[in-house]
């Protein structure tokens, strides 16, 4: 998910760097359409989700500050694609998912969650509304396997069909404030008309896409949803087109560092199925307002309204160890919290972390500079303080 829109805390989308790979069959990684074009470019090549793909080219700070000062592309085959269609696919989603997709304007996204009963988050999504009758789920890779089949139970009784369409798509991204300059030559619609969290049936390189304006790496960028058999000749189209103004290839590495300053979430580390979008900060994704009930509406209704047991935060280190998943935070000597995703930032130059702390001990800490907020780094204290996310937002 790709890829999420901004508030407070950004939304999330598209999964990151952290994601455990799912063996396939045999024990192989699945290889994506472009695997003989990474090979070629000297990826380093690794299984993420079940899938082979690239984890960094020539390095992931040069790949990320490329993304933040000109463009990159991204590789993101191994998302899940599922349709929902049929006279009843807008309602059949209102049901299933936390948001209003049957509200929905015909050529635009949400971001959205599909929540267990007890208002867990199973999944978090990018939903395109393609026509009428004709939605496009997008989800995170590892999560693929349980979405689709539970999106198929919980259409049932309505006028709509649920299919695992990831096998025939291919996915393309490019990211970064030279991305639209390079793309607008090769696509046959006026980008300026594709607003964001929006996406619409296009050419490009005289291959059919959906052109999607969205990302997950907090820059401007397209999502280009392409054929198998097409995305090499895309992926090529795109590179001769940003020969001259910066474009490189992007790996799994610096796509996490990227979206870990956009502030945005990762599924198995900001979100889970033991946290609801209220944990997360991300309350706003649940719309109690829609008609008739969706799964989970009365576990989120509770916790609507009780008071934050913890908050996700950010954190800026006060040295150069670097705060990792699952490292613990202290107050005081005294443990607060969890690291749910670090890293050292390539823009602030600094080690940055979000966070799950008690809601207490978050309240105390905000304005401290003593130095009683730290991390435990490998049993050493580290100071550590906190800062609102995101961490870096793009310029205007």
């Amino acid at each position: 998910m790709t890829t999420p829109e901004p508030a407070g805390t950004a939304a999330a989308g598209s999964a990151g760097a952290a994601e455990p790979a799912r063996p396939q069959p045999g024990g192989a990684p699945r290889p994506t359409p472009l695997r003989a074009v990474h090979e070629s470019l000297g990826a380093t090549m690794t299984g993420f989700a079940g899938w082979l793909m690239p984890l960094r080219y020539r390095g992931e700070i040069s790949e990320h500050q490329a993304v933040r000062n000109a463009a990159g592309l991204f590789d993101l085959s191994h998302m899940g694609e599922i349709m929902v269609t049929g006279p009843g696919a807008g309602a059949a989603l209102d049901y299933a998912l936390t948001g209003h997709l049957s509200a929905l304007a015909p050529g635009r996204a949400r971001y959205t969650m599909i929540c267990a009963p007890d208002g867990g988050v199973l999944d978090d999504l990018i939903v395109y509304r393609l026509g009428e009758a004709e939605y496009m789920v997008v989800a995170n890779a590892a999560n693929t396997p349980a979405v689709a089949p539970a999106l198929h139970d919980r259409a049932a009784g309505y006028d709509a069909k649920v299919t695992d369409e990831t096998a025939d798509h291919a996915l393309i991204a490019i990211q970064g404030p030279h991305a639209a300059g390079i793309l607008a030559p090769l696509a046959d619609i006026a980008l300026d008309g594709v607003k964001y969290y929006s996406g619409y049936r296009a050419t490009v390189a005289g291959h059919p896409v959906l052109l999607a304006r969205t990302g997950y790496t907090g820059e401007d960028g397209f999502e280009l949803f392409t054929a198998p058999g097409d995305a090499e000749a895309v992926w090529q189209a795109l590179t001769a087109a940003g020969a001259g103004d910066g474009l490189v290839p992007a790996g799994l590495a610096a796509r996490d560092t990227l979206r870990l300053e956009a502030g945005m979430p990762l599924y198995g580390n900001e979100l889970s199925d033991q946290l609801t979008p209220f944990d997360a900060g991300l309350g706003r994704v649940v719309v109690f307002g829609k008609p008739g009930d969706f799964v989970g509406r009365a576990a989120l209704a509770q916790r609507a309204q009780a008071e934050p047991r913890q908050v996700l935060t950010g954190l800026i280190a006060g040295s150069r160890r670097v705060p990792r998943h699952g490292y613990p935070v202290t107050w005081d000597g005294v443990p607060c919290g969890t690291v749910t995703s670090g890293a050292p930032s390539p823009t602030l130059a600094v080690p940055i972390a979000m966070a799950y702390l008690d809601a207490a001990a978050a309240g105390q800490a905000r304005d401290d500079t003593s130095g009683r907020l730290a991390v435990d780094i490998r049993g050493k204290l580290e100071p550590a303080r906190i800062t609102d996310l995101p961490f870096y937002r793009r310029p205007r």
